[in-house]
């Protein structure tokens, strides 16, 4: 989470990216992905990104997934 604390402190509008686009650039989302998220975020919806291990990311994709929540 500091870590893109960090990022969103330090974000720089580049090449027409905002803030969080450069935010989340930085803690490595693949750009083809930011766009996705950015518009998501535009729309009023929520994104989530889980950091841990292997099992753990898998473990919150499956409870995510319950939910009925959107992927990109």
């Amino acid at each position: 989470i500091s870590s893109i604390i960090g990022a969103l402190e330090g974000a720089v509008l580049v090449g027409g990216m905002s803030a969080i686009g450069g935010a989340l650039a930085g803690v490595g989302v693949p750009k083809d992905s930011i766009l996705k998220y950015e518009t998501a975020l535009k729309t009023g919806k929520y994104v989530l990104i889980a950091y841990g291990t292997s099992d753990e990311t898998d473990k919150a994709k499956e409870i995510i997934q319950r939910t009925g929540a959107e992927s990109p």
